[in-house]
């Protein structure tokens, strides 16, 4: 580095020498490469003020006159102010380059005092979405636990729905049975004995017969209608013979008090159900026409009970008026409680109802329910029972 130096105050004598000489503009030049060549170097202005003091001491002599000296003086800080031209420069840009950096500095404060504040509002919203998130998750626990307890409570009325329909069916079938048992026969009993009194009477007694003939007529006529309320009731022979001919009493029963014809066909291997299920399927049909005689202004019911893979089908199809379905379900009336009832039942031995009514079309009540192992196993699951009677037709 020395060595350097030395070499470049060497040149700085020269090139003075040389300028003080011409005062030429290529000295001048030489100047501005002396000075990039120091500023290579990394030296600064005072050090190359060192060197053209140096020069200035070895190229004025002591014997110029004052004139003389001022004059070299002169012209050698022209040359001076060249050789540090090039420094000067890079100061200058550095210092303009400071400057912007201090303003991006300043800048870049200011923006971290903004992101600052930005993460102290964003961590403010973090911390309230968390507080939100957790009331909503509190919230979202709070409405499973309440729908739990509403599914919870829900079962429970189906089950005391289905418990409330076996409790009826079981008081249906022992006042049936009552009926049947005791008022019906205390009433036959009441006849027997009018009749007897009728035998005894004399000949002269015309109106004391009479009177003993329009009380077994009104006897009879109770007589019947028992024994009407104990089949609507629980039908015996529902117990004794079987589905198919309880259905089929029943809808003659329903044909002559209505004067709307019904036919049925069935399959036999039905009554291989067991007594529940077969109960189910007889309430279905029972409620089914209740309905046609009440709403429906029907002409004609077709009752038909068929073995579906391995499920019965029963179909009530009707040519009266049709009604909207779901808006029966969803109403307040008794037309609402008699579907439900009937969708309970079937759901209590694993069966379905689907309910179909369409203008033009009548309406179609379908029941399905599972026939089981032991039904499906053996002999005439094929084969149709049709009955036919007055106004009781066959298909």
């Amino acid at each position: 580095m020395g060595r350097k130096l030395n070499g470049l105050s060497r040149r700085y004598v020269a090139a003075l020498r040389q300028h003080l000489k011409k005062g030429a503009r290529r000295s001048l030049r030489q100047a501005q490469g002396l000075g990039r060549r120091a500023m290579a170097l990394g030296l600064e202005t005072l050090d190359l003020a060192r060197f053209h003091d140096q020069a200035l001491i070895a190229l004025v002599s002591p014997a110029y006159s004052p004139g003389t000296r001022d004059r070299i003086i002169r012209q050698a800080g022209t040359f001076f102010a060249e050789v540090i031209t090039p420094i000067e420069k890079t100061h200058r840009t550095a210092r303009e380059a400071n400057a912007h950096l201090q303003q991006m500095i300043q800048a870049l404060n200011q923006r971290s005092l903004d992101l600052n504040a930005s993460n102290r509002e964003l961590q403010r919203e973090i911390a309230e979405r968390k507080s939100v998130e957790d009331s909503l998750r509190k919230s979202e626990q709070h409405y499973s636990r309440l729908l739990e307890h509403s599914q919870q409570m829900q079962e429970q009325l189906r089950l005391l729905s289905r418990q409330l329909l076996s409790a009826q069916e079981e008081e249906r079938k022992m006042i049936s049975r009552e009926l049947h048992d005791q008022i019906a026969q205390t009433l036959t009993g009441i006849n027997i004995r009018l009749a007897s009194l009728k035998t005894e009477s004399t000949l002269n007694n015309k109106g004391l017969q009479k009177k003993i003939s329009s009380t077994q007529r009104l006897v009879e006529k109770s007589v019947d209608i028992v024994h009407r309320f104990a089949r609507e009731l629980r039908p015996t022979v529902l117990d004794d013979l079987g589905l198919i001919p309880a259905l089929h009493s029943f809808m003659k029963s329903f044909t002559t008090r209505t004067g709307v014809r019904t036919s049925l066909t069935a399959f036999a291997a039905v009554e291989r159900l067991d007594t529940a299920k077969r109960t189910v399927l007889f309430r279905v049909a029972q409620e089914a026409l209740t309905n046609v005689a009440r709403h429906a202004q029907a002409s004609r019911v077709e009752v038909s009970i068929q073995n579906i893979h391995g499920r019965v089908c029963m179909r009530i199809k009707d040519d009266g008026k049709s009604f909207n379905v779901e808006r029966m379900l969803h109403s307040q009336g008794n037309g609402r409680l008699g579907l439900l009832g009937m969708r309970e039942r079937l759901e209590m031995v694993g069966g379905n109802l689907v309910v179909e009514s369409a203008p033009h079309k009548g309406t179609t009540v379908q029941a399905q329910i599972p026939l089981g192992k032991a039904t499906r196993a053996r002999g005439r699951k094929n084969s149709l029972m049709d009955f036919a009677q007055p106004g009781f037709e066959s298909l």
